[in-house]
């Protein structure tokens, strides 16, 4: 292979579509715009969702919903994975490490959901009340 012989693949290029140069061309006289209105005319146009001064549909429908960005930012931890982990100190960097939060969590919650049995010392780290009272009960504390 030569640099003076490299071609585009087959297919790949193809001819402009020229408009608008005469009856034998096959796109003469309207040059494929149809027949009068804004969008045959040079320049016409409308912004997106438009529809031609009937109501448009985003707004038609009703405002739903809102989706808090902070949501990201939390993240919650059951008493099962606690006791999986196996640790006895846990904060916030064990968690991410052992892969139990994502990596953008900054305020981590312990649920009441399974059983713990092994004293577990959590540090900067929060706890429903009847996480934090199986938690106690299990010889742990929250600081």
């Amino acid at each position: 292979m030569e640099l003076n012989s490299i071609k585009p693949a087959e297919g790949a290029k193809h001819a402009k579509r020229r408009v608008g140069r005469g009856i034998g061309s096959g796109l003469g006289k309207t040059a494929g715009r149809g027949h009068k209105g804004q969008k045959s005319r040079a320049g016409g146009y409308h912004k997106v969702g438009f529809e031609g001064g009937q109501m448009p549909l985003q707004r038609r429908l009703p405002k739903r919903g809102f989706k808090s960005q902070s949501l990201r930012f939390n993240a919650e931890v059951t008493l099962a994975d606690l006791a999986k982990l196996g640790l006895p100190e846990v904060d916030l960097l064990a968690l991410k490490q052992a892969g139990l939060v994502g990596q953008l969590a900054k305020t981590v919650k312990v649920i009441k959901t399974g059983e713990i049995t092994t004293p577990v010392k959590l540090s900067g780290i929060g706890a429903t009340a009847g996480a934090k009272a199986a938690i106690e009960a299990a010889g742990g504390s929250l600081a």
